[in-house]
């Protein structure tokens, strides 16, 4: 297993091989977008940018804290505008939903490469993320001039972390990132509102408990909350689950439950369960 100062010599020699023509980094704002743009920032300087996606399915507050990760880089910043809403494929809701998104990602970030001038696209999958469920990578491997450098580098999420540490970046701990569309059960139609809903329940419940990692999970109008176990003392609160309980119902929610099992990454695949409210 190589160290993690090769690793990252490799890192730097693939990102200068394959960005020397001029890379658009897709850009979330999360820890694996923004080290990958920090280091190619480093190694390529001004043949590089971010690009982020402003879509119905991505919190519009993640939006704001891109473009100050952005900054704190002093990477060139993008935004260019993606809608999965209007694919019947992606809205559907199938368990390959991601891959539609990506897909029409990659497009989108190809283009904005060729209209800079540039000729390839990184994006920041690690080799964590690949045991676990990402259709959305198979568009990515079907895509030319699209690369995953954290990859083809080897490098896990703890070893982004310890570098985005080294470079002293502000999202080293932040928690992961997962698009709208993640806490609507397979194969219960995506819409506008349910996305809006879940956003509004998830900014409600930050403001009220201060919580850091949480997931609203609609259930057909039951909001199925999941907090980090670490932070579960912040709502085991009967003033605060009350206050949390009424804001939820003034948002559109029916029902409002708190998951005894704390957050889970795909716990909507993991349980292959959904749950429907009465009428």
């Amino acid at each position: 297993m190589d160290s993690l100062d090769v690793k990252y010599e490799k890192l730097k020699e693939l990102i200068k091989e394959k960005g020397k023509n001029g890379v658009v980094v897709a850009f979330s704002g999360g820890v694996d977008s923004s080290t990958l743009a920090a280091v190619a920032y480093a190694v390529l300087g001004e043949k590089v940018v971010a690009v982020t996606a402003k879509s119905p399915t991505y919190p519009r507050e993640e939006v704001e804290a891109a473009e100050e990760v952005a900054k704190e880089i002093g990477i060139k910043w993008y935004t260019i505008e993606t809608n999965e809403l209007t694919n019947t494929k992606f809205t559907k809701n199938p368990e390959n939903r991601c891959y539609y998104c990506k897909k029409e990602l990659l497009t989108k970030l190809v283009e904005t490469a060729h209209t800079l001038g540039f000729e390839a696209v990184f994006e920041g999958t690690n080799f964590s993320d690949l045991s676990d469920h990402r259709p959305g990578f198979k568009a990515v491997k079907e895509a030319a001039n699209v690369y995953s450098p954290w990859v083809e580098s080897g490098f896990t999420k703890q070893e982004i972390r310890s570098v985005a540490k080294k470079l002293g970046l502000s999202v080293e701990n932040k928690p992961p990132l997962a698009c709208l569309a993640s806490r609507i059960p397979y194969h219960q139609k995506i819409t506008e509102e349910k996305l809006r809903r879940v956003e509004k329940a998830e900014q409600t419940i930050k403001e009220i408990a201060k919580i850091r990692q949480l997931r609203v999970r609609d259930h057909n109008g039951l909001a199925r909350i999941e907090v980090a176990k670490d932070e579960m003392d912040n709502v085991l609160d009967m003033n605060i689950l009350d206050e949390i309980s009424v804001r939820l119902k003034m948002i559109g929610f029916r029902y409002v439950a708190l998951d005894a099992e704390g957050y889970r990454s795909g716990s909507l695949l993991k349980s292959k369960n959904t749950i429907t409210s009465s009428k």
